[in-house]
């Protein structure tokens, strides 16, 4: 079972770009057959999946985001990074990174501890 850690600012301010990496430990990214999945759960809501990518470097995002999401990866450094551009208040969430055979998915038993990322002036 591979462990998930995510990492980054906990404050960003309205307008800027929000990183986050998962930083993947106990197996490659680059294995076949996993999805390596950005979810977020905003405060007093269901947890929301935004993209994914694939263990060949494909990516997939969720249609609502689609202008403001990259999902990237290091395979050197076995991470995978977030970016979400003009942030807005809205997006203050804890931010979860996973790994799944299926792309889409809020349920992936293999999942980071999540991070909590205000987005505020």
């Amino acid at each position: 079972q591979v462990q998930l850690q995510e990492s980054g600012p906990g404050l960003v301010k309205p307008s800027q770009t929000l990183s986050l990496t998962c930083t993947v430990s106990g197996g490659s990214i680059t294995t076949n057959s996993y999805y390596w999945i950005w979810v977020r759960q905003p405060p007093g809501k269901r947890l929301e999946w935004m993209g994914a990518i694939s263990s060949s470097g494909d990516t997939y995002y969720w249609p609502s985001l689609k202008s403001r999401i990259s999902i990237s990866r290091d395979t050197s450094k076995n991470q995978f990074t977030l970016q979400l551009r003009s942030v807005i208040p809205e997006d203050t969430a804890v931010y979860y990174c996973a790994r799944d055979s299926v792309i889409v998915t809020t349920t992936s038993v293999e999942r980071g501890q999540g991070t909590q990322v205000t987005v505020s002036s």
